[in-house]
């Protein structure tokens, strides 16, 4: 339970707006026996597992050499194309890596991927990892002149590309290999391809003296994306933290629909083969592909993004219907924000299964919302996991009362270690900024407002686009909208709503302002409203700004 204040036992649990979830080795060992992180075994596969833990520490090649020695003929991996198991996921990736170490692919040369959700790419980490090399992850959305601006400032030793991607690498610098991922559809001129290196009789390669770093990069909806540093998990804390708010299992089958070179895809291909979980993949992952993948391999959890989330909800009755999801425990959502409307429109279709991660890239986790908070008070971030401190902070660095509006601060164990620029995020009392404003409610759960920079100030008053977002998703003629501010010569900024309407729908843009009249001040109506068929998107579901077209 979180202690309230600076999180000293015994004193007043009255909600507060810093939150102290105090972790201890005891409680720790408690969750992963409970989730089945910790658990006895064969005593061969105990020590053998033991060895890998031992051998590469908690990092992705640990992780996976680790479920390997646990259940070697159990578990892995299930894509489009094929299924592996463990055990050989685990002998194709110390080829892989010793045919990385052959290339100087290493802890002095490391790796960028621009790949899908599929074995390919999972074998691309851990076998990076196990080389010691630093992995940096490219998103499939970046425009080719933003990967090449990436390639240049963070100098891999060599790029891995799917070929039906290879219309994105446009410009590789001279010295940089090229080697081919999924083998898909598309021409790849390329130095070699992972299937090549696969083959590699190079002697099985020694422990790296430090595990390579992974570069995720930020979400890029303003420009080129910043790359974050992040190091291997200095122990098994991090697993502990999530499972003490998901109902995760042991050796369940569990869905990742985000892809893999994100925060939130990234972070639970970290936990799966932790909990022995058989990880399903999908390439290009829509709405009822994930019902029938759900359906198909008898998931027991599945993770998802808000846009994922609300489409399912959105697929007509009769397509719900289909499939059955009577496995399904846990559906996980995060990256960005979950509405009220789509909080309770959710559990109200597929039951009470929804849980709210709220993150970013620097902090990982910061809170979670698991079903019961979501009836409390939907769309909520929820409550720190343990080993978390969460606090709102003012513009001086003090914490601010109890139901006011400040900046959310966050101190835990997966706090990225710097922009590979050699930027920061703003720090305060050992805490790292998420550049987010917050409000903690009489209940004690997070309520996220948006960006920092989000807030717009329109004559004079403080107005934050998504409570006017909220209450437009919720409409019945409204299937998605944003609000954003934008330069007004009298008011300092106004404000734009950019709606997406149900098919056949009559709204116009004084319906619109009325939704908004009915319910707010009078200088929360948006100025400018403009109808679009889809709002722009990158591959997490963010909505893209600069890619929006003018108001006015």
């Amino acid at each position: 339970m979180a202690n309230s204040g600076a999180g000293t036992a015994g004193k007043s649990r009255r909600p507060r707006s810093v939150i102290n979830v105090e972790g201890s080795k005891v409680k720790e060992l408690g969750i992963l026996v409970r989730g089945g992180v910790l658990s006895p075994g064969r005593p061969d596969r105990v020590v053998k597992r033991l060895g890998a833990l031992a051998k590469f520490g908690p990092s992705l090649a640990g992780s996976f050499a680790a479920a390997a020695a646990r259940d070697p003929h159990g578990g892995g991996i299930i894509d489009d194309e094929r299924a592996v198991t463990y055990g050989e996921l685990d002998a194709r990736v110390r080829r892989l890596a010793a045919g990385f170490a052959d290339l100087g692919i290493g802890p002095e040369g490391g790796i960028a991927m621009l790949q899908r959700n599929s074995i390919y790419a999972v074998e691309t980490l851990v076998a990076a990892s196990r080389a010691g090399a630093d992995a940096v992850l490219l998103s499939t959305f970046l425009s080719p002149g933003q990967i090449t601006e990436v390639l240049k400032r963070e100098a891999p030793k060599a790029i891995i590309v799917d070929a039906d991607l290879s219309e994105s690498l446009q410009e590789v610098p001279e010295d940089m290999l090229v080697i081919v991922g999924h083998p898909g559809d598309g021409s790849v001129v390329a130095d070699t391809s992972l299937d090549q290196l696969a083959l590699s009789s190079h002697p099985e390669l020694d422990p790296p003296e430090k595990p390579g770093r992974i570069v995720i990069l930020t979400s890029g909806t303003t420009g080129t994306p910043k790359g974050a540093k992040r190091g291997a998990p200095k122990g098994l804390s991090a697993a502990a933290s999530i499972l003490s708010r998901l109902n995760f299992r042991p050796k369940e089958r569990m869905l990742i629909a985000p892809p893999v070179f994100h925060t939130w895809g990234f972070g639970m291909l970290q936990l799966a083969p932790a909990l022995g979980s058989t990880i399903v993949l999908r390439r290009k992952p829509d709405a009822e592909t994930i019902l029938a993948a759900i359906e198909e391999h008898k998931c027991t959890s599945a993770i998802v993004v808000p846009v994922m989330a609300q489409r399912m909800v959105d697929l007509p009755a009769e397509v719900q219907r289909k499939y059955d999801l009577s496995s399904l425990k846990v559906v996980a959502c995060s990256s960005a924000a979950v509405s009220k409307d789509l909080s309770i429109r959710f559990q109200d279709t597929f039951g009470d299964v929804l849980y709210n991660i709220y993150g970013a890239t620097e902090v990982s986790w910061a809170t979670i919302a698991n079903p019961q908070d979501l009836r409390l008070a939907p769309g909520t971030a929820g409550r720190p996991p343990i080993g978390t401190r969460l606090a709102l902070l003012n513009e001086k660095g003090r914490p601010v009362k109890l139901g006011d509006v400040g900046t959310i601060y966050v101190g835990n164990e997966m706090t990225f270690e710097g922009y590979t620029n050699g930027n920061d995020k703003a720090r305060a009392n050992g805490l790292l900024s998420t550049g987010d404003k917050g409000m903690i409610d009489e209940n004690g759960l997070l309520m996220v407002m948006g960006r920092d920079d989000d807030m717009v100030i329109s004559g004079g008053e403080n107005v934050y686009p998504i409570e006017v977002e909220e209450l437009l998703v919720a409409h019945p003629d409204i299937t998605e909208a944003v609000v954003v501010g934008v330069p007004d010569a009298d008011m300092g900024q106004r404000l734009a709503a950019y709606v997406v309407t149900t098919e056949g729908s009559t709204l116009d843009v004084d319906g619109v302002k009325n939704i908004v009249r009915q319910k707010l001040a009078r200088f929360s109506v948006p100025r400018d409203v403009v109808f679009l068929d889809a709002l722009p998107r990158n591959t997490v579901g963010k909505v893209v700004p600069r890619l929006l077209p003018p108001s006015a």
